[in-house]
């Protein structure tokens, strides 16, 4: 085409045939070309000669521009051409600096997307086939209860500063263990989020713990065992058979509180406590004496939960802290009933079971690697190499021991004398 491009030169244009495209140049304007496919699109270009050789930069399509509008665009950039510029590169720069902005936008966007909130859902989303059910309960709704304020702020943007005033915050309000433990779950998620690269940097990377925890030697005396036995008969269910079995079984209280029918024999005689519900991820025989198969037969079935100590939401019984309130109440009116000073009982915890069965169990001459079987314990009085050699489970003496313990339970809390039987306990066991 030696012609000028007119509207209708260029409309009935046509690709050659056999060829897959065909690039035409304007008669008037030189350099103001034209691409015509084989599909028949056409766009306007515009071509001249640069410092590396020549460069074509596009102008726009043929219907969308007309003939003028591409052949006054076409003149511009020549026309930066002849001054020395170069519009191809600089069209390239300006469409990389857009995608540079383009991309830190949509950054922007994803780490304000990903709030401390999504980064819990996600991290527990993420850990469900290697971490407990129950750590993972725990652990998420102690960070959405004690970090509230952060759901929504991007998980990125949380500093080391705030998270030191919050987890002081913590102690200050609900307590030095609180906190810690708070400190141990949000590290272990942002520590995940960090290394999927979701966040840049943790911000409790190298922050001390709120307190520093000594270990418990609390044991609950016999005195104290009746009271707390009495006191959870006022509770309602599953609250009243939850406390119950949890003493008379000396397991952890996340592992009772998820006890499952499926978990239990027919005969309510054993409960086979999962690997994966297990705290150190052992599957652990439990035997259920018979108090204990009296509450459970009696514990109403909930219709699609699979839960013994189900909640109203049918998940498993978690209000803990309601629990201890509410047999604190009843021992304190018992005691001062009674008057015994004090009327309430020094600092007990629910863990304090555990402590306080197998000290009882000890005194009534059940060995220590007993009492380590019974409470699924790792380590304890066989250790080291004879541990890795010696791997009898003790069921019989466990089943003695359990016996044992529950009519020690269920006598002081009748108001009977500890120790009127333990001989004949001993003669059990043996």
């Amino acid at each position: 085409m030696g012609k000028a491009f007119t509207q209708r030169s260029v409309e009935t244009a046509t690709c050659p045939p056999g060829r897959k495209d065909a690039l035409l140049f304007d008669g008037e304007t030189r350099g103001f070309g034209l691409r015509i496919t084989a599909a028949g699109s056409k766009v306007f270009l515009a071509q001249y000669q640069g410092a590396v050789g020549k460069r074509r930069v596009t102008i726009g399509p043929f219907g969308v521009l007309t003939v003028e509008e591409a052949r006054k665009r076409a003149k511009a950039i020549l026309g930066n051409a002849a001054d020395g510029r170069d519009p191809f590169a600089e069209r390239q720069a300006t469409a990389a600096a857009q995608r540079s902005a383009d991309a830190a936008a949509k950054a922007r966007a994803a780490e304000e997307a990903f709030t401390f909130g999504a980064l819990i859902d996600a991290w527990e989303q993420a850990r469900a086939g290697d971490r407990r059910a129950s750590y993972l309960a725990v652990a998420t709704a102690a960070m959405r209860r004690h970090f509230a304020a952060w759901a929504d702020r991007p998980a990125s943007g949380i500093t080391t500063a705030e998270a030191v005033r919050m987890l002081d915050s913590i102690k200050a309000t609900v307590g030095a263990t609180a906190a810690n433990r708070c400190l141990s779950y949000a590290r272990a998620a942002f520590g995940w989020a960090e290394k999927r690269q979701a966040v840049a940097r943790s911000p409790l990377r190298g922050v001390e713990a709120p307190s520093r925890e000594k270990a418990r030697d609390r044991v609950l005396a016999t005195e104290e065992i009746g009271h707390i036995w009495r006191a959870a008969e006022a509770l309602n269910e599953p609250a009243r058979g939850f406390v119950r079995v949890l003493l008379l079984t000396l397991q952890r209280r996340d592992e009772v509180a998820s006890l499952r029918w499926d978990e239990l024999s027919a005969d309510l005689g054993t409960w086979t406590l999962p690997a994966g519900r297990a705290k150190n991820g052992k599957a652990h025989l439990i035997h259920l004496s018979d108090p204990v198969r009296k509450i459970l037969a009696g514990m109403p079935r909930v219709q699609g939960c699979p839960y013994v100590f189900a909640a109203a939401s049918g998940k498993p019984a978690s209000a803990f802290s309601f629990m201890k309130r509410a047999l604190d109440a009843k021992i304190i009116r018992e005691r001062t009933e009674a008057a015994i000073e004090p009327a309430d009982l020094p600092g007990w915890t629910m863990h304090d079971f555990r402590r306080a069965g197998v000290t009882e169990l000890a005194g009534m001459g059940f060995p220590p690697h007993v009492c380590d079987r019974l409470l699924n314990h790792v380590t304890g009085a066989i250790s080291g190499v004879a541990a890795v050699y010696q791997r009898a489970e003790f069921l019989t003496e466990r089943k003695a021991a359990l016996d044992a313990w529950a009519a020690h339970v269920v006598r002081v809390g009748d108001g009977k004398a500890g120790a009127g039987n333990i001989v004949m306990m001993r003669m059990a066991a043996a």
